[in-house]
């Protein structure tokens, strides 16, 4: 069906942290009027007008033609009223448990496609329970964990399992990452995630143990059952001759990639097993790390799950939303990231995903811009129709393929290799 929306694409919340970020991505990349149709909204109209007049040095003159949209996420008439004129949006208006469903139940029932960066796995399956069957109804294809949760965890599976097949003729049926090097900062956004998910395990027991399955994001009746490793405490990985510490992203993109593969029919085997930690390196130095780490990691996570605590290091130690790392800290960071695959008949294969700028916001912003620009063009026609992938909720690794994977290394700063 033809599509009569404006624009190829909305970011909803520009003036956020990320959505800044992001914006000034997509200015940089495809700029304004141009073969890319996009506009920004928000609920201030003064922020937004502050925003595009930060692009003016990308811009040039070009800046004030930049459309601006008003729409607050709390009012879906405007939400409707925004997603009428789009073929997709993407949102960067997080906590998304605290503020994001409105924007969701409307691009499902109106059958806009939609993506976001969030990483707060009981808010993603709320919207699965509400709103997967009025997606594909209507067509929409929501696709959250755009961002560095879960992009290079789910495409870096993703792209190994393309490496598997052509070299043994069948997937790794386990899989492994380490992030073996990495510089970045932490946004008030972030730890704002991190504290309503805390709040919410502590109010709800169902959901600590809904949290501890593996397989929490995958559909009903996925028939998956392999145990999968725990990467909670401190580890030796023989494969990689280092010590391991957890990771903290583990808990969102083991889900996400477990949901990739129920997704594409089982395509890396029903006995798929993966997890991920962090390489300290080895002898006592690595293992002194591996232990610290895992210490200030667990200890975080108690004095924020205390509400006393946890209003302390709110008003004391953690960034508020809005704040985050410098435009040079965005710039010097980097990350490293290894995958380690084993087939069933033990073969071995280890590929590379790296990023170029800092994890959490730099590199963010660039898998971002690149999800939903694939989204708004490569998945549909020439004539705006939807193409490739029917309504419902997607991850990245099942909604996207090889053309994202090329959008993120032609321009996105992101490498995609194989070691071994």
């Amino acid at each position: 069906m033809e599509s009569k929306a404006q624009y190829h694409l909305i970011v909803f919340g520009a003036t956020s942290f990320v959505g800044q970020i992001l914006t000034r991505y997509l200015a940089t990349q495809y700029g304004v009027g141009g073969d890319l149709k996009w506009a920004i909204a928000g609920r201030s109209e003064r922020k937004l007008q502050e925003v595009r007049g930060s692009l003016e040095p990308v811009l040039k003159d070009k800046a004030k033609e930049l459309p601006i949209i008003i729409a607050d996420a709390a009012n879906e008439d405007e939400l409707r009223a925004m997603c009428d004129q789009t073929r997709a949006v993407v949102s960067t208006v997080g906590p998304y448990a605290l503020y994001g469903e409105p924007l969701v139940k409307i691009c499902a029932i109106s059958g806009t496609d939609y993506c976001d960066l969030t990483g707060e796995p009981q808010w993603i399956r709320r919207m699965l329970d509400k709103y997967e069957a009025a997606a594909q109804a209507s067509g929409a294809r929501i696709v959250h964990c755009c961002g560095f949760d879960s992009v290079p965890s789910d495409m870096g599976v993703y792209f190994l399992q393309q490496e598997a097949q052509k070299r043994f003729g069948r997937s790794a049926n386990r899989v492994k990452m380490r992030f073996k090097a990495g510089k970045g900062g932490v946004s008030g956004g972030t730890v704002a995630s991190m504290l309503e998910l805390t709040k919410e395990m502590v109010a709800n027991p169902a959901l600590r143990k809904e949290l501890a399955n593996p397989y929490s994001l995958c559909p009903t009746g996925h028939g998956f059952s392999a145990r999968q490793a725990s990467m909670n405490g401190v580890s030796k990985d023989t494969d990689m001759v280092s010590y391991t510490a957890p990771f903290i992203m583990a808990a969102i993109n083991t889900r996400v990639v477990h949901r990739s593969n129920a997704l594409r029919d089982k395509l890396y085997g029903s006995d798929f097993t993966y997890d991920e930690a962090v390489l300290t390196g080895d002898g006592a130095k690595g293992l002194i790390g591996a232990s610290v780490y895992a210490f200030f990691l667990g200890a975080f996570m108690v004095l924020a799950a205390i509400k006393p605590t946890r209003w302390l290091l709110e008003k004391t130690i953690l960034p508020k939303p809005g704040e985050g790392p410098s435009p040079k800290a965005q710039e010097e960071g980097f990350y490293d990231l290894r995958f380690i695959g084993r087939t069933s008949a033990n073969e071995t294969i280890i590929t590379r995903v790296t990023g170029d700028k800092d994890p959490g916001y730099g590199s963010t912003g660039k898998m971002l811009g690149e999800a939903i620009v694939s989204l708004a063009c490569d998945l549909h026609d020439e004539n705006g129709g939807k193409k490739d992938r029917k309504g419902g909720f997607w991850t990245p690794a099942s909604v996207f393929d090889e053309r994202y994977l090329d959008r993120l290394q032609d321009k996105a700063g992101l490498t995609f290799e194989t070691l071994s």
